[in-house]
């Protein structure tokens, strides 16, 4: 199969082979990403980084994926001191950026944003996020975990917090319902999975149990999917007050899990998991960052052809 010149948009458009594949080329990549070897695979190549919202890990480990392999980085910077700042429309800064790059990463706050890009680029584009719908380099890097960490096929998986506007779990959804995951849902009512997400995950014979407490929720789950509340996604701030800080994941509430549980989290993180939690054997969440790099080089040198 071949990915040369694909855009990366959502995780709908993958097959359970091709999702395969991208896994196995990253487990090839992960010695690059640990600086065991090094590698100059894209040396020559130029990737473009277009972030109009707040980042850390996605746009660093970008980064850090084209430059172990060779490449280099052309950064948009801040938003403010750029022509959008003048009113430059985004399809015209795609086209723009497509003729001084290979591919362009680009998170934006309006959703189908990638999509749109995607139909004025010449050069593949790498959907870093786009509003409340889809991160499927995202919902690479936790399948990546997941498989390093526990196992793919069967999982029993919580999926916990901000299911409404989280876009991780939307797409992360999709994607283990194609290995036969049983998915449980745990969130206040205000926040709850959106109903036909659920539903298409019951047209796939895949189990899905709704809870409303983590303690519930995870007693025989071999994974944990912790995500933050995520303020800025909410139009009233009245109503984030309302269900801010109602999940936490404490050592307490970890007592009677299942001793090979691995918890994660896209990260930021605020307070739904106390730091004394980090010191414990299921914390897989900073791994878990890391892992973005390896499944980052494998994309980009799947989507620039330098790697079948």
């Amino acid at each position: 199969m071949s990915f040369e010149h694909m855009h990366i948009i959502s995780m709908k458009e993958f097959t359970r082979d091709m999702i395969d594949h991208v896994l196995e080329v990253a487990e090839e990549m992960e010695p690059i990403a640990r600086s065991k070897s090094s590698s100059n695979l894209l040396k020559g190549k130029v990737l473009g980084v277009l972030f109009f919202e707040p980042s850390t890990r996605t746009r660093m480990s970008f980064e850090a994926a084209m430059m172990r392999l060779g490449g280099e980085v052309l950064s948009l910077g801040s938003v403010d001191a750029s022509s959008v700042a003048k009113g430059e429309t985004l399809a015209d800064t795609i086209r723009v950026v497509a003729g001084y790059s290979n591919a362009i990463v680009l998170r934006h706050p309006m959703e189908g944003a990638a999509r749109l890009a995607s139909e004025f680029s010449a050069v593949p584009i790498l959907n870093a996020g786009d509003g409340a719908g889809h991160h499927p380099t995202q919902t690479f890097l936790d399948l990546y975990t997941i498989k390093r960490e526990s196992h793919l096929e069967g999982l029993k998986v919580a999926l916990a917090g901000d299911l409404k506007y989280g876009r991780t779990v939307h797409s992360l959804c999709y994607a283990l319902s194609l290995y036969g995951a049983e998915i449980t849902l745990v969130s206040p009512p205000e926040l709850s999975m959106p109903s036909e997400i659920i539903e298409d995950l019951k047209k796939k014979n895949i189990k899905v149990i709704e809870k409303s407490s983590i303690e519930d929720g995870i007693q025989d789950v071999e994974v944990l999917y912790m995500t933050r509340i995520q303020k800025e996604r909410f139009p009233d701030p009245a109503e984030y007050q309302k269900v801010a800080n109602r999940l936490q994941i404490t050592p307490e509430v970890l007592k009677n899990a299942n001793k090979n549980l691995r918890i994660m989290h896209p990260l930021p993180r605020t307070n739904e998991i106390v730091p004394q939690v980090d010191e414990t054997p299921h914390a897989s969440y900073f791994d878990q960052s890391f892992y973005g790099v390896p499944i980052r080089m494998a994309l980009l040198c799947l989507v620039m052809g330098v790697f079948e």
